[in-house]
């Protein structure tokens, strides 16, 4: 396994790579590896002869008040990890590599990314975009795996390669759970024990909401308040929005069809956590 530092060596690599004929498979993280990583990177290496792992907190998605300067970060257990999975490249580069004096360049998605998340963090989505568009440019792989935990986040990324006609392809791999279904996030560390046990509540409440969809339920608003009922019932949680969506464009919708989304970002305690699940 080797690791690049310098986009341009890195970049020079790749180059000399894929006139070997490699292909390349790409996993954009910013580090402190858990389970949901790991399975992308063995997804990865289903698809391609060479996997790239990126880790990079990268600060231009993070909000003046978020939480970038305590975002959790373990290189070496991240290094062993990967390389424990077979991984053949570690592109791990400083800001100053990233964004160097005077840099002034962004990419914005100006469609997908206006509600949710992008509404609630702004300017979030455009740090997402930027740095995403640069790995691209610098990695140029073949495909590129994302988690459908921040679905939102996959679509604009996929609508951003469409737009620009950047040939990646983007692949989109299920969210992966602790055994009591929490979604694994490298921010459950900031949770105390009480908090860690209240998060259960947001897949107990994606759940009850599937349930009644399977039962014949369709008024959004009604599924709604009754996932507000399960997640509020502890002291911890704050809802910041919950939202049932079409699973393409992500406008809310009213009545609810097969395949449509239902979305949700939940303070517990201090800490922002993101959810999702997918009507049957």
């Amino acid at each position: 396994m080797i690791t690049f530092n310098d986009p341009l060596k890195i970049q020079q690599h790749i180059i000399g790579l894929k006139k070997q004929g490699k292909t390349i498979a790409l996993v954009p993280t910013m580090g402190y590896l858990h389970k949901g990583h790991l399975s992308l990177l063995k997804e990865a290496g289903k698809s391609a002869d060479i996997v790239v792992l990126s880790i990079f907190v990268n600060p231009k998605q993070f909000g003046p008040k978020e939480d970038l300067n305590k975002y959790p970060r373990d290189y070496e257990h991240d290094k062993q990890l990967a390389q424990s999975l077979n991984t053949d490249i570690i592109f791990y580069p400083s800001e100053e590599n990233m964004y160097p004096s005077g840099y002034s360049t962004y990419v914005t998605e100006e469609t997908l990314s206006l509600n949710w998340c992008g509404k609630k963090r702004q300017g979030h989505f455009r740090g997402v975009t930027t740095v995403v568009l640069k790995l691209f440019n610098i990695i140029q792989p073949d495909t590129a795996f994302f988690g459908a935990k921040d679905i939102q986040q996959a679509l604009v990324i996929k609508k951003m390669a469409d737009d620009l006609n950047i040939p990646v392809k983007i692949q989109v791999c299920p969210i992966i759970r602790e055994d009591d279904g929490v979604a694994m996030s490298s921010r459950n560390t900031y949770l105390s024990p009480q908090e860690r046990i209240d998060t259960r509540l947001l897949k107990k409440s994606l759940d009850h909401a599937t349930e009644l969809f399977l039962s014949g339920f369709r008024d959004s608003a009604l599924i709604l308040d009754e996932m507000k009922d399960i997640i509020l019932s502890a002291k911890s949680t704050e809802i910041d929005y919950i939202a049932c969506v079409d699973q393409s464009t992500l406008e809310q919708k009213d009545n609810l069809s097969h395949g449509d989304r239902i979305l949700l970002a939940v303070y517990v305690g201090k800490t922002r956590l993101i959810d999702n699940c997918q009507l049957p």
